[in-house]
Formats: C-alpha cells, sequence, structure tokens
C-alpha cells in the first residue's frame, strides 16, 4: 500500500444502495489491519453518517464516497450531489453514537452541497483515549 490510497465509490442517494458503502469500508479497514470489532464500529458510523445524508427513505441524486487509505488509519468522505437542496443534520442519538464509534466526524452543508467527514484510526491496543470532532482534529 502506498503512503496514502484512495477508492471512490458512487451510488444512489437511496437506502438500498449504501450498503455497498458499508461493504467498501468494512473491506477496506479490513485491509488496513483493523479488528473485527473496529471493522464493526466503522460499518455502524457508515450508516448513521449516510442517514443524516439522506434520510430513511433517501433522496434523488448521488452520493460521491472517498476512502483515503493511511498508514494510521482510515478517513472516509462523502459529498451529496442532490438536485434539490434541503438541510442536512444529525441527530443528538446520532452524534453520540458516532462519537463512541470513531476518531472524528462531521456533517455539514456546504457551500457545493452537504459533505461528511469520518475519521478511524488504528487502535495499537488499549482503550480509545478520548474521541474528537473531525472539524476539531482535522485541518
Amino acid at each position: 500500500m502506498h503512503s496514502e490510497d484512495q477508492v471512490r465509490l458512487a451510488v444512489p442517494a437511496r437506502p438500498e444502495f449504501l450498503g455497498l458503502v458499508r461493504v467498501t469500508a468494512a473491506g477496506l479497514a479490513s485491509r488496513l489491519g483493523f479488528t473485527f470489532d473496529q471493522v464493526e464500529d466503522l460499518r455502524l458510523a457508515i450508516d448513521e453518517i449516510c442517514f443524516g445524508m439522506t434520510g430513511s427513505t433517501g433522496r434523488d441524486g448521488m452520493l460521491e464516497v472517498h476512502f483515503l487509505l493511511g498508514p494510521e488509519g482510515l478517513t472516509v468522505k462523502g459529498e451529496g450531489r442532490f438536485p434539490v437542496p434541503s438541510p442536512v443534520h444529525l441527530s443528538e442519538l446520532s452524534e453520540v453514537i458516532l462519537d463512541a464509534l470513531v476518531d472524528g466526524h462531521s456533517l455539514v452543508d456546504g457551500a457545493a452541497g452537504p459533505n461528511f467527514t469520518l475519521v478511524k484510526r488504528l487502535q495499537t491496543g488499549g482503550n480509545d483515549p478520548g474521541r474528537t470532532k473531525a472539524a476539531e482534529s482535522t485541518p
């Protein structure tokens, strides 16, 4: 693996296609050496953040997801390409779940459309010492 490989995936922004994002994240995390529990945490986090982007019924348009593989872990960035703008948000419960599952996360309405970031670092034993939101932990 190179210092930072990248995988890109574009799927319709509907629930029946979000499984492809979860499977891709799980496969890449496994390849990086994440434990089974870490892979499952990432899969659940993908569900939460994608639900924040698309809602439970989905929406018209596409979800473009970029997986950045590095020696320290995996960063997942998603961009919504929706013809009709509407705000995206995470519920309070989703925020708590994401705080527990990943090392950083954000979901925002950007100028070019909604986007998200998830950060999952490789842990080399021991518990996870404090997690922060992606906006606080990434430049």
